[in-house]
Parts: C-alpha cells; sequence; structure tokens
C-alpha cells in the first residue's frame, strides 16, 4: 500500500481523519494525499470570480497544512489534490487516478451535524469508491495502531470478498483478526451457509498464516450484536461489505452498513463487491 487519500474540508472532522490516516501511513509507508472538492455552481461571472478566489485561498490553506503536517512528521510524505464537481464522483476519480490502496473520511454520527461535506457525503464516498473507504468517528480517540479486527461474517454471497484485504491489513500491523458470525436467525438452511463461509475464512487465514480468533453471536439486531461484541473485545476497525444495489442478500449491505457507520464508535473499513469494481455511479 503506496497511496491513502483524506477526502478533506478543513472542518475539525477532517483534521481528525487526516491524524487517523497518519497511523496507516507509518505502518504501511505510504503517501498522503489530502483531497478537496469544490462542489460551487457559480451562476454568474461575479460568484465566479469570488469562488476563484476562494479556491485559491483553500489550495493555499491546504499548501499550509501540509507543510506543518510535513515538518511534525517528517517520515511521512503529504500531497494535495484539488477537484471540482460533484463531492463523491471527484474524489473517486481521484482515487482510480492515483492507484489509491485507502480513502480516509470523518463522520458525525447520528448525533452530528452536516454542515461540512464530509459529513453529509461520507456514506456515498464509501458505496462509489474504488477501493475501501474508512470512516472515522470525531470522537474516536486516536491509538498508535491497529491491534484488533472485527470481521463479521453474514450469509450473503459477498461476505467473504473482505477477507484477503482485511487479513493483508491485519498481518502489516501484527493485528488479531476477528472473525464474528452474526447469527438473527433460526432458519438452520441460513445458519449452515453462514458456518460454510466461517470454514472457507478459517481455511484462508490458516493458509496465510494470519493470527485470528472465531466467534459467534446470536442476536435478532445484527447491527448491534456487532458493536457489542466490537466493545467487548475493544477492537478498533470493523471491516465491513457495503452498498452494491443488486446484491445477494442485505446483511451489512444498504442500511445495515449505514448503522454500522453511523453508531460505531470506533472506525469502520467498508469494502465494495468485487463485481463491482472499476464501476462509478453518475
Amino acid at each position: 500500500m503506496k497511496t491513502l487519500i483524506v477526502a478533506f474540508d478543513f472542518s475539525k472532522n477532517a483534521i481528525h481523519a487526516l491524524d487517523y490516516a497518519l497511523v496507516y501511513a507509518k505502518k504501511l509507508d505510504a503517501t498522503v494525499y489530502l483531497v478537496w472538492v469544490d462542489n460551487s455552481h457559480p451562476a454568474d461571472s461575479l460568484i465566479h470570480t469570488i469562488d476563484e478566489d476562494l479556491r485559491i485561498e483553500k489550495k493555499n490553506y491546504l499548501a499550509n497544512i501540509i507543510d506543518d503536517y510535513t515538518a511534525r512528521h517528517k517520515d511521512i510524505s503529504f500531497d494535495m489534490y484539488l477537484g471540482k464537481g460533484k463531492i463523491y464522483q471527484e474524489i473517486g476519480k481521484i482515487a482510480r487516478r492515483l492507484k489509491a490502496e485507502l480513502i480516509f473520511t470523518g463522520t458525525h454520527g447520528v448525533t452530528g451535524f452536516e454542515e461540512y461535506w464530509i459529513g453529509s457525503n461520507a456514506y456515498r464516498i464509501t458505496t462509489t469508491a474504488p477501493c475501501p473507504v474508512v470512516t472515522v468517528n470525531y470522537s474516536y480517540e486516536i491509538t498508535d495502531g491497529v491491534s484488533q479486527i472485527l470481521l463479521p461474517l453474514d450469509s450473503s454471497l459477498e461476505t467473504n470478498e473482505k477477507l484477503p484485504f482485511t487479513a493483508d491489513l491485519a498481518e502489516r500491523f501484527g493485528a488479531i483478526l476477528h472473525l464474528l458470525k452474526v447469527y438473527n436467525t433460526p432458519l438452520s438452511i441460513i445458519r449452515n451457509r453462514l458456518d460454510g463461509f466461517a470454514r472457507e475464512a478459517i481455511r484462508f487465514l490458516k493458509d496465510h498464516k494470519v493470527n485470528f480468533e472465531v466467534a459467534e453471536v446470536e442476536s435478532t439486531n445484527v447491527v448491534s450484536g456487532i458493536l457489542n461484541y466490537a466493545d467487548k473485545k475493544k477492537a478498533d476497525l470493523i471491516a465491513i461489505m457495503t452498498e452494491q444495489g443488486n446484491a445477494s442478500a442485505n446483511r451489512f449491505l444498504g442500511p445495515y452498513a449505514q448503522q454500522l457507520i453511523n453508531n460505531a464508535k470506533i472506525p469502520v473499513m467498508s469494502l465494495r463487491s468485487k463485481d463491482y469494481e472499476g464501476s462509478e455511479e453518475i
């Protein structure tokens, strides 16, 4: 992993996401790109002039932030990109151009406000980005590393697609990967399929010599089951699959993913299905 992106809007939330991205940059020896997107739509020449001045001011401000962080973190390389247009589309385009491995974005959670575009667009970024997206709640207390990664398994066909990337990340950080089987139905056919996916995941982790543990929970509320287990194990990252439109099941997709992102006290890493890689929402 050599390229990380931080979606940046100059809010305290974005600064917090940047500080969290540094944990990954140091461990992965990656360059951090701060990306700001101008989503204004000038209607006349006067507004256009004001927007151009604002863009120059934002660029200078971004350069100052990079200078400050470069001086304080000499072992990390920083750069910036400025885009123009719809925020989530520009973030995706820039991520493709840079071949980014991870995107970091702040989120206010369910009790926050949406006056900054990071708060209102974070979820859309996660569902359209070409690479995994890590959403960071502003209240999360940043530590020096990642030591406990929670990977929930469900009965959807896509559930194990998050395994290779997450396992690689766990290996790089020397973290324990917690496979969590979440049962929310008494139907044996669903439970058996989940057990089958868990066996596949265990074989993969053993073959790749990843340090892992396996557990299971019974919960009628999938999100609560995951978050309660994360709190119990003091996990510092949750890896999920995110919304994919016509995916085969809706567990951890759509409202499940959104609820996890909004309610998790710890960072959530959202990965897209391989069937949708390279696609871009218009």
